[in-house]
C-alpha cells in the first residue's frame, strides 16, 4: 500500500478516517509524517514521536491531524510522497529517516520540515549548521557516527581471536552506508581486523546475507544503524542466533530477541525530541531558530544467554556497564 493513514493508540487500537474530514472538523493543522519502514515494525519510535508531540501540546485527532506515509523500504517513493504533501500544503513535514529528510529538503522549500536521522545533516547539506540550521529545516539526530566504531570495539573485546568481521549496510540508504563503512574501516584498521561489507536492501535479502556470512566464516557481525534494520531488528537477532553468529546492533529489542549486544543511541528519545520540535513549529516557532538536537543517551544491553550458547565469556566490567542483562 503506497499510502496509509494510521493512528496508533497506546491501548493497541487504531482508527482511520478520511484525513480531510478530520482536519475540517476544527480546521486542525496537518502534519505529514514520513517514514521509510512500516507501521507494524516501528511502533516504539512512533509512540515516542506522539509522546513528544503531546508534550508540546498536540494530540492526533484532537488538535492536530497526522497523515502517515510508510514507504515500507521503498525509499524511491520519498520524492513522490513529499511532492504530494507539498501539494496539500500540510503545516509541517516530519521526515523521520535520512532519505525522507533529503527528499523533504529538496522539495519542501517553504513548508517547515522537522527531521529525525542518524546521518550528519550538515555534511548532507540539509542544514547550514547544528546551532543555526537556517532555512525551513531542523530536527533531531542520533549519535550514529560516534557510536559506530564502538560496536566493533565491543565485539573485539568479547572475541579477541576473531579477525574477520562483517558490516551489514543498506545500499538504498547511501548516506548511512557510506558513513558507517568509512567509520568501520578506520576502526578495523586500528584494531588490525579484516572488514567484509555485506549489503541488504530489503527483508528478503537477510537469509542470503547470513548464508554468505557462514560461507566466509566471519567471526562476528556489526549491523549499521539504518531504518530497514531497526524495523527488522528482532528478525536479524533471530537469524544471528540460529546461525550462531555473534552480532551487535542498537536497541533493546535486538538483545532481547537473542542478539549478543545492543549499543547505541536511544531511538525512542530521538523520535520524542522530533515530536516536541514538530509541536513547537506548529505553535509558530521557525525551524531556522531551533538548533538541531541530539539524542545523547547511549544504551548498552547484553544477552548473557546468547553469550553462553556461543561460548563467550562476558568480562565483568562490560556486564557491569550494561543497562540491562538478558539471562
Amino acid at each position: 500500500m503506497r499510502r496509509r493513514e494510521f493512528m496508533t493508540l497506546l491501548g493497541g487500537t487504531a482508527a482511520t478516517w478520511p484525513l480531510a474530514a478530520r482536519a475540517q472538523q476544527s480546521a486542525m493543522p496537518v502534519v505529514g509524517f514520513i517514514n521509510g519502514a512500516s507501521a507494524q515494525t516501528f511502533t516504539r519510535p512512533l509512540t515516542a514521536f506522539l509522546k513528544g508531540l503531546r508534550e508540546a501540546g498536540y494530540t492526533d485527532g484532537r488538535n492536530v491531524a497526522i497523515e502517515y506515509h510508510w514507504a515500507e523500504g521503498h525509499y524511491d517513493r520519498m520524492p513522490e510522497i513529499v511532492a504530494d504533501l507539498v501539494h496539500k500544503q500540510v503545516s509541517v513535514i516530519a521526515a523521520t529517516s535520512t532519505p525522507a529528510a533529503l527528499a523533504a529538503k529538496a522539495a519542501a522549500t517553504t513548508i517547515p520540515v522537522v527531521f529525525e536521522m542518524g546521518a550528519d545533516p550538515v555534511k548532507l547539506g540539509i542544514v547550514a549548521s547544528l546551532s543555526r540550521p537556517g532555512g525551513n529545516v531542523t530536527g533531531s539526530t542520533q549519535l550514529t557516527q560516534d557510536t559506530a566504531p564502538k560496536l566493533l570495539e565491543l565485539l573485539h573485546e568479547l572475541l579477541p581471536a576473531a579477525h574477520v568481521i562483517a558490516l551489514l549496510v543498506n545500499p538504498n540508504d547511501p548516506a548511512i552506508a557510506e558513513v558507517s563503512t568509512k567509520a568501520m574501516r578506520a576502526a578495523a584498521d586500528s584494531l588490525g581486523l579484516e572488514l567484509q561489507i555485506m549489503a541488504a536492501s530489503s527483508e528478503g535479502d537477510f537469509e542470503g546475507v547470513f548464508a554468505k556470512l557462514n560461507e566466509l566464516r566471519v567471526g562476528a557481525l556489526v549491523i549499521s544503524a539504518e531504518e530497514l534494520f531497526t524495523g527488522h531488528s528482532e528478525q536479524l537477532a533471530a537469524l544471528a542466533t540460529r546461525n550462531r553468529i555473534p552480532a551487535v546492533y542498537k536497541g533493546r529489542e535486538f538483545a532481547a530477541a537473542g542478539g549478543l549486544i545492543s549499543y547505541g543511541s536511544d531511538i525512542a528519545e530521538s523520535y520524542r525530541l522530533t515530536g516536541i520540535y514538530t509541536g513547537r513549529v506548529l505553535k509558530g516557532e521557525k525551524p531556522a531558530n531551533l538548533p538541531v538536537v541530539q539524542a545523547t543517551k547511549i544504551e548498552l544491553y547484553v544477552n548473557l544467554k546468547t553469550a553462553k550458547a556461543l561460548g563467550i565469556t562476558v568480562p565483568l566490567p562490560l556486564s557491569g556497564r550494561a543497562d540491562e542483562l538478558f539471562e
